[in-house]
């Protein structure tokens, strides 16, 4: 019995030597890569918390600047996060931190310059769609009625979507356009929804125009619409 069995471990002794003669190789690549891989992953996870650690601190250092109306230290400490961390929310944050901090500052080129960049560079649709409708109220402050239509015309998150028509109503209204203006104050009060306290300046805009949200439009002496200088709003 115990040739017997000695025989039989010979036997899966020599089974196990073939298989890993010809698999071997195979296994321990597989392995090696999936260690390598792992050890990646892990390099990477290390690296993304240190990249947000430090983001982090220059978006807490654009605030503190901000509140201190240090416009230097805004736009030394923003120019650090978007060369060194443009990819992180925060940079997107503190463009948006920095161009309200600017802009209050009266510089609002550097503010539109910083809008840009995250509307068109942002990763994050909601911070895109704010930058957005920020930048088209310096556009409309700045007379750039075309170019706050289409600043505020695309794509939108579902949340945004009123905002941005209110706003292009009041680039289009302000244009003459009385007619298209409506359309687009409309729209947004439709999107808005009824316990939106926001829906009641849009038709307070229509009202001005002699129309109201359903759908009916009232005329003035000249058979016209009359037009008004739409209430602000950010």
């Amino acid at each position: 019995m115990a040739a017997h069995y000695d025989l039989q471990e010979q036997e899966q002794l020599d089974e196990l030597k073939h298989f890993w003669n010809r698999w071997g190789t195979l296994i321990s690549s597989v392995i090696i890569v999936a260690c390598l891989c792992f050890g990646s992953w892990r390099a990477y996870e290390y690296w993304q918390a240190k990249q947000g650690a430090q983001a982090g601190a220059l978006y807490e250092e654009v605030e503190r600047a901000a509140e201190a109306k240090d416009l230097t230290r805004v736009e030394r400490a923003y120019s650090d996060v978007k060369a060194n961390y443009g990819s992180t929310t925060y940079a997107q944050q503190a463009a948006l931190m920095a161009a309200r901090a600017l802009y209050e500052g009266g510089q609002a080129d550097k503010a539109q310059a910083a809008l840009q960049w995250v509307a068109a560079e942002g990763k994050d649709p909601g911070l895109q769609a704010m930058a957005k409708l920020r930048l088209a109220a310096i556009q409309i402050g700045n007379k750039a009625y075309d170019e706050a239509i289409k600043t505020v015309s695309g794509s939108f998150p579902l949340d945004f979507q009123a905002l941005a028509a209110d706003r292009q109503g009041d680039a289009l209204n302000l244009q003459g356009k009385s007619s298209e203006a409506i359309e687009a104050y409309r729209k947004a009060y439709r999107q808005l929804g009824e316990g939106n306290d926001y829906r009641r300046l849009v038709e307070v805009k229509l009202a001005a125009l002699g129309a109201d949200a359903l759908g009916n439009i009232g005329v003035g002496p000249d058979g016209a619409p009359a037009a008004a200088k739409p209430a602000s709003g950010n």
